[in-house]
């Protein structure tokens, strides 16, 4: 299959990278529905992720999300690097459902994030940008202008995409050659649905386990992603 992949990508003009939590497993980032403890016994993390969560509960919601979502020293790891390597030769977009910042600090260009990225928020009143690094990482921030609390820039559960990057990855997604799926099980929705646009030339899924997806590809990979990546560096 890896050779296979290979000969795929030297084809293709326009490849789509779609990643998900499995990319940032292996730099260190664990994926925050396997959290234990007090969160998995009384909340489910989907639940401390809401808006509803986040507007009704504030401090717990910051508790979890400083301690289970914020990961300032993890690194690019090489499928990362890989991806950013590639779009000297070809045409990449990268379609992310992380939320870490990792592929655009890898070097990658064209990123589309679909539920947001920590590295942004935004004062909820008068909208005051501040960065990560702006942020306490402890308690409820507040802002310095007006004293509101500050939201990051993060699709919470109960929000909706931005518009603008539905239409970035679903445009890319339909007018790419070859779709590669890495670290996804597909599961998390609206996200998940935009790989039906793909009418290319080969679907390629890199995933540790099976997903129901696998029968609708063309290449399917169960391994590490890291792995299989340099095994495909080599070759190519």
């Amino acid at each position: 299959m890896i050779n296979k992949l290979k000969d795929a990508i030297n084809k293709a003009d326009k490849i789509v990278f779609f990643t998900g939590a499995g990319m940032s497993t292996a730099s260190g980032i664990p994926d925050f529905r396997s959290a234990t403890g007090l969160y998995k016994q009384v909340y489910r993390a989907e639940e401390m992720l809401s808006h509803t969560f986040f507007e009704e509960m504030p401090e717990l919601f910051y508790e979890f999300y400083w301690e289970k979502m914020i990961y300032p020293d993890a690194k690019p790891n090489y499928a990362h690097e890989f991806m950013a390597r590639l779009q000297d030769k070809k045409k990449v977009t990268v379609i992310t459902q992380n939320i870490d910042g990792l592929h655009q600090l890898a070097g990658s260009t064209n990123v589309v994030e679909l539920h947001g990225t920590v590295l942004k928020n935004h004062c909820v009143n008068c909208g005051k940008f501040y960065t990560l690094n702006d942020m306490r990482h402890v308690g409820i921030p507040y802002c310095e202008k007006c004293g509101h609390i500050i939201k990051p820039d993060v699709v919470l559960y109960e929000e909706s995409l931005n518009e603008n990057d539905i239409n970035k990855a679903v445009n890319a997604i339909y007018e790419a050659d070859l779709l590669v799926v890495c670290g996804t099980s597909l599961v998390v929705y609206p996200a998940a649905s935009f790989v039906r646009y793909f009418k290319g030339d080969t679907l390629a899924i890199i995933n540790r386990d099976p997903t129901s997806f696998d029968s609708n590809c063309d290449i399917v990979i169960y391994d590490d992603l890291v792995k299989t990546f340099k095994e495909l560096d080599k070759i190519l």
